[in-house]
């Protein structure tokens, strides 16, 4: 190993056997040995990464990616098949919490048998009985059999003795949320003086904002390889990015699907009469109203591609394609559009005639219309599109209070509507 490192994982690879069906008595072995059909299926491929000594590294990648597998690899609770790990130092896991407990025994007594898992003597044990006791706030129920703990009292319990080993490499897999609001924020504390005191972390976590403020290094996994690794930051606003580029298609999709099938279901009539005022991107419960001189046939929301979609990122540019049709001669109209969270909030609107744009409709009997907009920064969430066309003395034509709903994918943590940028720092 290099000297400043406490952790070096090279090419590792982990597969699984995945049985499709297999008998479990020995008369179904027997009978039926055809049932032992298995797929491997390779859960890590090539996965490489070092990390030195007092650094917190965090592994992220949604579900099913590996994470979790890689960790109990350093903890050695399950080996690779390929590929190397080497750590140097004591290591103390925070993947199950509370393994070994036995629910007869009292609170004390199972801190001895974890405590003891984790490698510890009985002196250095008692040594630090008084200090687990404290950080766990049992005090009035240490002596009380765990089965009587409720679950916060019985991951507090664990916690406390996981984090006051003294233990070189930290191993953490998504457990941090444990107990009240300031239990938590004391556990928090504690990570931060175990990093300062130069112990090695090593964090499996969804929690991104955790990733950046806590941990100096990422590495993202997806799919069982590792597609980058480096700063927390950048390698956070890439992940999310891609999520988020997931998230949106996927919903666009299933949208996409769910218009297909009430089409399918509808009788013959109302298709058509959906097809003449209505559009398949627009909310079937919208109410309209106007003189119908001049009538929204369709008004599709489109993403920075140009492409009808029912979600947008929160950093992204978007369209509304405003195609119109004329019942009677007009000579020019105004339109017009709005949105709103899912409270009614009014977050933005604006018209043709406010942004000094004059939509001549002189000999026209239809047309189409397309509005630009800058990116909305809101947080995420369901919104409301608001469409209109009136005409220029402000006689509505077409109006719609709620034309459609479609959602917003937000990549920040903040609280409120909208996200702005923001700095903080020590005068």
């Amino acid at each position: 190993m290099k000297p400043e490192n406490t952790i070096e994982v090279k090419n590792i690879t982990k597969s699984f056997k995945v049985y499709l069906d297999k008998g479990r008595t020995l008369k179904e072995l027997a009978l039926f040995s055809k049932r032992r059909r298995f797929e491997n299926r390779r859960v890590l491929d090539d996965v490489s990464f070092e990390v030195q000594k007092g650094e917190a590294i965090a592994l992220i990648g949604h579900n099913g990616c590996g994470k979790s597998t890689t960790l109990k690899l350093l903890t050695k609770i399950m080996y690779p098949d390929t590929g190397t790990i080497e750590m140097r130092g004591r290591v103390s896991s925070l993947i199950e919490l509370g393994a070994g407990f036995h629910p007869d025994m009292s609170g004390r007594e199972n801190i001895y048998i974890n405590a003891s898992i984790f490698g510890l003597t009985k002196k250095e044990i008692d040594a630090r009985l008084d200090d687990i006791i404290d950080f766990s706030e049992l005090w009035d129920f240490i002596d009380n059999p765990v089965r009587t703990y409720s679950s916060g009292m019985y991951m507090r319990l664990a916690f406390a003795v996981a984090i006051n080993v003294n233990a070189d490499i930290l191993l953490i897999d998504e457990i941090l949320a444990v107990g009240d609001a300031n239990f938590q924020a004391k556990c928090y504390e504690r990570m931060q003086e175990l990093k300062a005191s130069g112990v090695t972390i090593v964090l499996v976590t969804h929690d991104m904002n955790t990733v950046k403020t806590f941990c100096s290094k990422a590495v993202w996994i997806n799919k069982g390889k590792v597609v980058t690794q480096g700063k927390s930051a950048d390698v956070v606003d890439t992940y999310l990015s891609y999520m988020n580029e997931q998230r949106i298609a996927l919903i666009n999709e299933e949208r996409r699907r769910h218009a297909e099938k009430e089409q399918k279901t509808e009788e013959p009539k109302a298709v058509i009469e959906k097809k003449e005022y209505k559009s398949l991107t627009m909310d079937p419960t919208a109410k309209h109203y106007g003189n119908q001189k001049a009538v929204i046939r369709k008004c599709e929301l489109l993403n920075c591609e140009g492409k009808p979609v029912e979600a947008i990122a929160s950093d992204e540019v978007f369209y509304l394609r405003f195609e119109y049709e004329l019942n009677e001669p007009l000579d020019e109209l105004v339109f017009g559009m709005g949105i709103f969270n899912a409270d009614g909030l009014w977050i933005c609107g604006t018209n043709t005639q406010l942004a000094g744009v004059t939509v001549d409709t002189r000999g026209r009997s239809s047309g189409t219309l397309i509005f630009e907009s800058t990116p909305l920064w809101l947080l995420g969430g369901r919104f409301t599109l608001q469409c209109s066309i009136i005409e220029a003395d402000s006689t509505p034509c077409d109006y719609y209070n709620e034309y459609m709903k479609f959602t917003v994918v937000g990549k920040w943590r903040e609280s409120g509507i909208i996200h702005y940028e923001t700095k903080w720092y020590e005068q």
